[in-house]
């Protein structure tokens, strides 16, 4: 029982980062926070509670913790963080943690194709039913997502998808993170710097920052250090079928908290995308 709770709580987590950047970044005409002052801020906010977490921990491994992580992950998840600030600019709670959420999951197994990995015939019936709805999801008409934050949300996915390849097997996976987050910092000079050539606007009420610490500290800092916890008892195929839920949390979060509306497309193409994604998961499970 103490393990549902404890992966229920890491789901709702992850969801509450959809929630938390759309209720902060995507408030109509006055949002509380600009996307790159909320992506500053939720990194730095992450890398500290990160760093207080592994110094609790007591860890002791070969590797230090400037030695743990690298800066082509650290480069992933800064892209991941600000793709994901501009995308819910224009973009509903739930759309954008479902395309974040495909991309993620079509990254990582697009890289397994391409490692020799050949998925059987329901494998591919899941993938192909998941990709056809995922393209209809993103196709114009009258209810289809704003295309441009789409393609932020779909970029935010493929590079946590290529953060999450990185990271497999390594040694300390809460040293690693940490130490990636620390490196992520770095980036943000020249993100401040694209958004004084561009003459992007800049503003930050106390609201908008205390959401984007929140999102920082406790649901990506706390959120990902459970989450590598109950990972080991859970295992990687069951990890990544209960992550099917957070799309839905996320859209749940924006309907009783934002008054989000469901469309049909989103409804149906939930269904499919998760649906298929769920069906590869466990055909290419029971393949091992």
């Amino acid at each position: 029982m103490q393990l549902i709770l404890l992966t229920a709580l890491t789901m709702i987590a992850f969801a509450a980062n959809s929630v938390l950047g759309r209720m902060a970044i995507g408030s109509g005409d006055a949002p509380l926070i600009d996307p790159a002052s909320y992506s500053a801020v939720r990194l730095v906010t992450g890398a500290l509670m990160l760093w207080v977490l592994v110094a609790l921990s007591g860890a002791r491994q070969a590797a230090p913790l400037p030695r743990s992580g690298s800066w082509t992950s650290a480069f992933a998840l800064f892209v991941y963080a600000a793709a994901f600030s501009y995308a819910y600019v224009a973009l509903d709670t739930g759309t954008g943690a479902l395309i974040l959420f495909a991309c993620v999951q079509a990254t990582m197994i697009g890289w397994s194709l391409k490692e020799g990995d050949r998925p059987g015939w329901l494998e591919w019936l899941g993938l192909i039913t998941a990709f056809g709805a995922f393209i209809w999801l993103v196709s114009p008409g009258l209810s289809a997502p704003d295309p441009l934050a789409a393609s932020a949300m779909a970029l935010s996915g493929v590079a946590w998808g290529v953060y999450s390849l990185r990271g497999r097997g390594l040694p300390d996976p809460l040293k690693a993170t940490a130490d990636n987050f620390l490196r992520s910092v770095a980036f943000i000079a020249p993100l401040g710097l694209v958004v004084l050539l561009l003459s992007l606007p800049v503003q930050a009420t106390p609201t908008g920052v205390a959401l984007a610490t929140l999102s920082g500290a406790v649901t990506s800092g706390l959120g990902y250090a459970l989450w590598y916890r109950v990972l080991r008892q859970i295992g990687a195929t069951v990890g990544a079928i209960v992550q099917l839920t957070v799309p839905v949390i996320a859209a749940l979060g924006g309907t009783l908290l934002l008054a989000e509306g469901w469309t049909l497309r989103l409804i149906v193409s939930s269904l499919l995308i998760l649906g298929g994604v769920a069906l590869a998961i466990i055909a290419k499970q029971r393949r091992a």
